[in-house]
């Protein structure tokens, strides 16, 4: 039997949940989980697939205020300044500390190259090519190998967090076909953000907010749900992923343009470099004035030599689905990709129950307001995760009940993989159509009510009751075949929690601001510079932006 009790467990395995792993003081006994379903595969974390950067200030032309205010304009009126102001003067640090790891950042000369991204004014974003995720997940992957007293498990799903009285004290996971209880002295969720909540996402299937709903469920503060940040230029090509385009080629000069070759974006301040939330519902209204599914991104302004030493990546992508956009221009569209809201946490990384800490995009540290800052977000996963190097736990390890119980169970009656699934799609159309780009009231209040009956029709069913009854201790062996599904209805029960939790703080704020745009209150209103704060049985409520910065 292998080990069931952990100084901390860390769930999730993308930028966050790695260098977590790595700031954690060296002597704690650390348990590194992943959901992902196949053991043997490369980890499918959002973090792998970003392009762009990471953000931090390392040219003498630039300065932390200048970052600071690039990254408060950006937020329009919701970041909180103490962790804007970590979160900048401590990214050149962890810069150092990737370079020490081995990340292998683009140079030019003996220096680092920067790039500019939307909202940036000065050219801070570093990168490695068009794949910088994937490269800094691979340093943090080969430096947590060497990590002293960690244990990794793979195709592991966290399935309820542990309380006692009051305190989080490890989590409930599904382990091959076994339900069964881990002991910890802490929880790090860092499963990343929720974006395939949404049909058209640049997400990854396994980004379906399912931390944010595990710390819901035990009476975790949640903020600012409501704003969602929807990438302008995700390749819209029919039956193809929404492969993102990064921001970084609009940076080096690559051009929105409808198909007569006019700019959707002429008028906005800033034009094809305008923050993302505004170029996104610009493109979205010309597309329904044009009745069209989809714009065009020319890259070919870019310059041929650039392409290819900077975006080997899209340019690769591009060709492999048909398209050559060193010659022409390729459909593009908006698509949800990055989520400001999720679970509070404070400058520490810890969240409103004791032994329960967030990092990374599942987090809400005040960081990005209304609307992240480009490439802002990778280095959140590293200043918070550093935050962990002193973290205080209780003393002593936890007992974890030795041996478990075995409960024995009849056969659930869940339905098939294939219904659930069909579930979850439709799920997908609604969240898009109702909490996409632009919202409005008159859709929203009635999606909250359907969701709401959805959720308790599930929640009263036989299968979802008799899971229910596995407590601390327990544990309960599943026939295998029934894995799939149970997954599946796991998955559809999480993904109807935080519809509806989204819907309803987007129901909730009745003005227009940064990534959230209800046409029914198209202005940012003062008395709405707070922020929104939702906990379980409890409706939403608003609470107060902590320093200042522009509305």
């Amino acid at each position: 039997m292998a080990e069931q009790s952990w100084d901390v467990v860390v769930v999730g395995s993308g930028a966050a949940g790695l260098m977590a792993c790595l700031e954690l003081p060296s002597h704690l006994h650390v348990l590194l989980l992943s959901k992902d379903s196949d053991p043997s595969s490369t980890p499918r974390s959002a973090s792998r697939w970003a392009q762009g950067g990471i953000a931090a200030v390392t040219r003498p032309n630039d300065s932390f205020q200048s970052h600071i205010d690039d990254t408060l304009v950006a937020g329009a009126g919701l970041c909180d300044l103490a962790a804007v102001e970590r979160l900048v003067h401590d990214a050149p640090g962890c810069v150092e500390r990737l370079l020490e790891l081995g990340m292998a950042f683009d140079r030019d000369g003996k220096n680092l190259s920067t790039t500019l991204e939307a909202a940036h004014s000065h050219r801070r974003v570093l990168h490695a090519q068009d794949r910088t995720g994937g490269a800094l997940v691979e340093a943090l992957e080969r430096e947590v190998l060497l990590r002293p007293r960690l244990e990794q498990r793979k195709g592991v799903v966290a399935w309820q967090l542990w309380l006692e009285q009051g305190s989080c004290v490890g989590l409930a996971v599904l382990e091959e076909n076994r339900l069964h209880w881990l002991a910890a002295r802490a929880v790090v969720l860092a499963t990343g953000g929720g974006g395939h909540l949404f049909a058209h996402t640049t997400n990854p299937s396994l980004a379906s907010g399912d931390g944010v709903v595990m710390a819901w469920q035990a009476g975790a503060k949640l903020r600012d749900l409501e704003f969602v940040q929807f990438h302008p230029t995700a390749l819209m090509l029919p039956g193809a992923p929404h492969f993102l385009i990064s921001e970084a080629v609009r940076g080096e000069g690559a051009r929105l343009v409808e198909e007569s070759g006019a700019s959707p974006v002429a008028q906005l301040p800033g034009a094809d470099l305008a923050p993302r939330d505004a170029v996104s519902r610009a493109l979205a209204r010309r597309m329904q004035a044009l009745d069209v599914d989809h714009l065009w991104l020319d890259l070919r302004p870019v310059g041929l030599a650039r392409l290819e030493r900077q975006f080997p990546t899209i340019l690769g992508r591009c060709r492999e689905l048909g398209l050559e956009p060193t010659r022409e221009a390729i459909p593009v569209a908006p698509a949800a990709h990055y989520w400001m809201g999720g679970i509070w946490t404070d400058l520490q990384a810890a969240t409103s129950v004791p032994g329960l800490y967030a990092v990374g995009e599942v987090a809400c540290t005040g960081v990005h307001g209304a609307n992240r800052l480009a490439s802002n977000s990778l280095m959140e996963c590293l200043v918070f995760a550093r935050q962990l190097r002193t973290i205080e736990l209780a003393p002593g390890r936890p007992t974890a009940a030795d041996p478990e119980e075995l409960i024995t169970t009849t056969q659930l009656p869940l339905p098939p993989k294939e219904s659930l699934e069909a579930q979850i799609n439709a799920l997908r159309d609604l969240c898009w159509q109702v909490a996409g780009v632009e919202r409005n009231g008159y859709s929203l209040g009635p999606a909250l009510q359907q969701l709401r009956g959805q959720r308790r029709q599930l929640e009263a069913s036989q299968a979802w009751r008799q899971l229910q009854i596995v407590e601390p201790g327990q544990s309960v062996q599943f026939e295998p075949a029934a894995v799939p599904a149970l997954r599946r209805l796991q998955e559809l029960q999480q993904r109807l929690v935080l519809t509806e939790l989204l819907i309803e703080a987007a129901l909730f704020r009745t003005e227009s601001r940064g990534g959230h745009h209800r046409t029914d209150s198209p202005h940012a209103q003062p008395f709405w510079q707070r922020h929104t704060d939702q906990q379980r049985h409890r409706p939403p409520s608003t609470a107060a932006v902590q320093g200042t910065g522009p509305a």
